[in-house]
Order: structure tokens, then C-alpha cells, then sequence
């Protein structure tokens, strides 16, 4: 069960396909790199890295509900096709009620993972975006399918969105992420104020993906990524930052897929790897019955 997220703590029957709530997408895309490279190695070093997790997240074994990782996709393919495939294969698991969890890969994959849940759910859905980066650009070195443009595609495609952690943006960004109407809460605000004084409007769809870049973080937490940007959050300020995206008036919001992505493994340095196997298990906790 090497190629298993939570390899061999998994049992059989919390291993099964056809009846596990997660379905981790492996997806090692690294076609637009702008800086350091090795993104296409985060998925495996996050998977490789869950088999050291333990079962029990805040009281409870998630893993119980069943977790199942899907073949890689072919990320040797035009990013239009792996775009298209990953559509596909996220599509296929929320349509049968399943939970998709991407791990990457750059961040452009983000575009395919997210319109296969808005193929297959007929709700309106909320994207709630960890970055330090806003990923706002109309496109990138002459790519729309960039890492640096991946959130402004998915707001041409109307959905509501919100931004935390975000500490290195180009004008442009600006000004178009404010005409889209993100909600933004940009680093410097977030770890100078109250963490668990952010809350999203009450009309904010109640169905959320999760994006986490994992640059999003401090790089004294996380270093291995192509882009790290110092000024940014902590391990616990993240997670109770989603956990307030959840809340809204009269009862909680819906997690219905995520994804991790961004993580360039260093050599010999694995705390990242583990960190972002951590991440990734806490936004299962996150979308758990």
C-alpha cells in the first residue's frame, strides 16, 4: 500500500474505492513553473509522508470513513489535457458522492480539479484560496493555465471566492481580483489582527473547495516550495482560518473537495513533506460527516 495515502494504517475495508468518503487524485503537473521547480514530486512525497501520520486528527479517526488514492494522472500530456482529464476524474467522484482530494503538482491543476466538482454538483460553490500569492494575472509568460493565473480563471467562471494569506501580488491583480469581488484577507492583516474574528458573509455559498497552496504558509514552517515569500501563517492560524470559513448563520458550510499543492520536496528535509501529509489529512477532518 505504498502508493496509499495513510498507506498501511488503512484496513481493507477503509481502503475500498466504492465506499470510501475520500478520493486522494494524485496529479504531479509541473508545466509553468515560474522559480524553483520540483513540484511534480510533491504528490508522492505527501502520500510517502501520510504513512508516517498517525490515525487520530482533533479526537477523531477520519480514516474510518474511508480513504482510497487513485492512480497518478498523466501529467506528461499539454496542460489542456491534463486539465480535461482531471476534470473528468474529479467529476466522476463527487457525482458519486465521493470527496475528491487533490495533491499536486503546480498550482494551475487547480482549474480542472475544481470544475470537476462544479460539473457534477448542481449547487453554487465557494472557493476558499490559501496562498501568498493571489494568482490573479489574465495569464502568465502567454499561458492562461498558469500557476499565476489559475485563480482569475475560475472567477471568469463566476465562482465566489475568498483569499487568505496573500502577500505578493502585481497591480493588475489587484485591481481585477476587487472587480471580481473576492474577499480578501491578505497576510499582513491576518497575522496582525484577530484570526478567529474572520468570518464570510452569510450569502457566501454553502457548498466550499478548499485550495492550499502551501506558500501560503510561514516559510520557517514550510520551505519546500517554488515560491516562498516570508510574513506568512502559522500551522494553527491556517487551519482555525478554514475552520471560520465553515461557520455561517444557523449551521456550518459543506466542504466538497480540496486540493494541496506547491510543494517542491527538498532532499533529505522531509518536515515539509510532513506538513503538508498533515494539511491534507486535516481538510479530510474538515469535510467528515
Amino acid at each position: 500500500m505504498r502508493d496509499q495515502f495513510l498507506g498501511e494504517e488503512l484496513s481493507p475495508q477503509e481502503n475500498d474505492a466504492a465506499t470510501a468518503r475520500f478520493q486522494v487524485v494524485p496529479c504531479g503537473l509541473e508545466a509553468t513553473v515560474s522559480y524553483g521547480t520540483g513540484a511534480k514530486a510533491g504528490a508522492e512525497a505527501i502520500i510517502a509522508a501520510s504513512h508516517q501520520l498517525e490515525r487520530l486528527i482533533e479526537g477523531r479517526e477520519i480514516c474510518q470513513q474511508g480513504i482510497y488514492t487513485t492512480s497518478a494522472l498523466d501529467c506528461t500530456q499539454p496542460i489542456e489535457q491534463v486539465m480535461a482529464d482531471l476534470r473528468q476524474r474529479t467529476s466522476a467522484i463527487a457525482g458519486r458522492g465521493q470527496i475528491p482530494i487533490t495533491l499536486g503538482g503546480e498550482h494551475s491543476l487547480t482549474f480542472g480539479a475544481v470544475m470537476g466538482v462544479v460539473d457534477a454538483l448542481d449547487v453554487p460553490i465557494g472557493l476558499v484560496h490559501i496562498d501568498a500569492h493571489a494568482d490573479f494575472r489574465a495569464a502568465y509568460q502567454g499561458q492562461k493555465h498558469s500557476h499565476a493565473s489559475v485563480m482569475h480563471l475560475l472567477a471568469e467562471q463566476g465562482l465566489a471566492m475568498t483569499s487568505f494569506g496573500v502577500r505578493a501580488l502585481a497591480q493588475e491583480e489587484e485591481t481585477a481580483r476587487r472587480a471580481h469581488g473576492v474577499i480578501c484577507h491578505d497576510a499582513g492583516d491576518l497575522v496582525r489582527g484577530n484570526i478567529h474574528a474572520v468570518t464570510l458573509p452569510d450569502d457566501f455559498p454553502e457548498h466550499i473547495y478548499i485550495t492550499f497552496d502551501l506558500d501560503g504558509l510561514d516559510p520557517a514552517i514550510l520551505p519546500a516550495t517554488g515560491t516562498p515569500v516570508p510574513g506568512g501563517l502559522g500551522f494553527y492560524q491556517t487551519l482555525d482560518l478554514i475552520k471560520s470559513t465553515l461557520i455561517k448563520k444557523g449551521g456550518t458550510r459543506k466542504v466538497v473537495g480540496a486540493d494541496v499543492v506547491e510543494l517542491a520536496p527538498i532532499a533529505a528535509q522531509p518536515a515539509s513533506d510532513f506538513t503538508a501529509a498533515l494539511i491534507a489529512y486535516h481538510l479530510m477532518n474538515f469535510a467528515a460527516k
